[in-house]
């Protein structure tokens, strides 16, 4: 009798041991942990679509580099001079409307000048050249043509390239992103209907941004010579701001 009852017990306890052990499994399988897991799998099946958007701007901004070249025996004549060139051509550059954050001394170098003594076969300094650099960014492009007419005259000797830039490319990258976005979504449809496919939620994307405004570079106007006071025609033209970007959508 006594073994009659534990038989049942053991049958009854196993029987709720394994009913609790499906129910685990459907659940993790539906709701838990396994569900969670498949659903972090990459779909077997997916396509995925690419598209570019295109925006071209106007730049709104130049950029100018310009030096002082100083050269002579003397180390302190050479800097006052050098110093007060570059402060004339500074004040000149504010009274343009320049503002002192858009002004930006790049270089300050003073260097040895060295000879060879064929006599006593001996190396020597025979004088100093001082190089002052200076960066400035022109907002009002209107304003660049006589900025560089007339910086020679102020004892500027060394003008370097001109780059015209947007000051703000981001705005643009975002305009040619939504416009890129845009394209993918009529493109993945277009495809998924001529293939006689339903497309399923986006389980990827991403860009690639492989043109951000390009500055766009003049030579340089001078490399030691003077610069005619004629003003000088400046054409900042046109830049394109591209970026690509990839969706990939899951096939129902």
């Amino acid at each position: 009798m006594e073994n009659n009852i534990f038989k049942n017990i053991f049958r009854i306890s196993a029987i709720l041991l394994f009913g609790v052990l499906i129910f685990a499994i459907i659940y993790s399988l539906f709701f838990g942990p396994a569900k969670k897991f498949s659903d972090s799998l990459f779909p077997a099946k997916t396509i995925t679509v690419s598209a570019e958007g295109k925006v071209t701007v106007s730049p709104d901004i130049a950029k100018i580099s310009f030096s002082a070249v100083s050269e002579g025996v003397d180390p302190e004549k050479i800097a006052d001079e050098n110093n007060r060139k570059m402060n004339m051509a500074i004040d000149f550059i504010k009274s343009q409307g320049i503002d002192a954050k858009d002004i930006k001394t790049t270089q300050y170098n003073l260097q040895p000048k060295y000879e060879y003594d064929e006599k006593t076969q001996k190396t020597f300094i025979s004088g100093y050249a001082l190089t002052q650099t200076v960066l400035i960014k022109v907002r009002d492009l209107r304003k660049v043509g006589k900025i560089l007419a007339d910086l020679p005259a102020l004892g500027i000797n060394q003008i370097g390239s001109i780059s015209f830039e947007v000051d703000d490319p981001e705005k643009y990258l975002t305009e040619a992103r939504n416009q890129a976005f845009e394209k993918v979504k009529i493109k993945a449809k277009e495809m998924s209907e001529k293939n006689g496919v339903e497309l399923g939620k986006v389980v990827n994307f991403f860009e690639y941004q492989g043109g951000q405004p390009v500055p766009y570079y003049m030579e340089a106007l001078n490399k030691g010579g003077a610069v005619p006071s004629v003003m000088p025609s400046i054409e900042p033209g046109t830049q394109e701001v591209k970026i690509q970007v990839s969706m990939t959508y899951e096939i129902k």
